[in-house]
């Protein structure tokens, strides 16, 4: 039994717009809620590996890749990227909690985000994205 295209068009882009916005939520708290300097004395404190480049990477891709998701702009490439930063979490925040419950410190918001971002960068953004629009791309079937 196979869905309606436009409904999964349409689940495509609810999609992209839950996650991109909860990017975004999180790049804007790293550059100005928090800053970058507080970001990277935060990630220091986790031992994140070089924590000033690192607050800077993952606020970038929070941010921008937050908005581009939303759009659907190079969603393959901001996908790769997304995945990285959320695997970056999950080694240096989450692994060690010993659950996968966010309240308790475990992943599950990183898994999603990394599982959902990787899955709309599959589909080049769906049917109602800039990157069908502009580079003429059919979404993947």
């Amino acid at each position: 039994m196979k869905g309606s295209p436009l409904i999964s068009d349409i689940v495509i882009l609810i999609a992209r717009i839950a996650i991109g916005v909860t990017l975004l939520a999180h790049g804007w708290q790293k550059f100005f809620t928090n800053g970058i300097s507080g970001t990277a004395d935060g990630f220091e404190a986790m031992g994140v590996t070089a924590p000033t480049a690192s607050a800077v990477f993952a606020a970038i891709v929070e941010l921008v890749g937050g908005i581009l998701i939303i759009v659907g702009l190079f969603t393959p490439v901001v996908a790769v990227f997304v995945v990285i930063d959320m695997l970056g979490a999950w080694w240096f925040v989450h692994k060690d909690a010993g659950t996968i419950f966010v309240a308790d410190g475990g992943y599950e918001l990183v898994l999603m985000l990394a599982a959902g971002a990787a899955i709309i960068g599959a589909l080049v953004g769906g049917k109602f994205s800039l990157d069908r629009l502009l580079f003429h791309r059919k979404a993947a079937a």
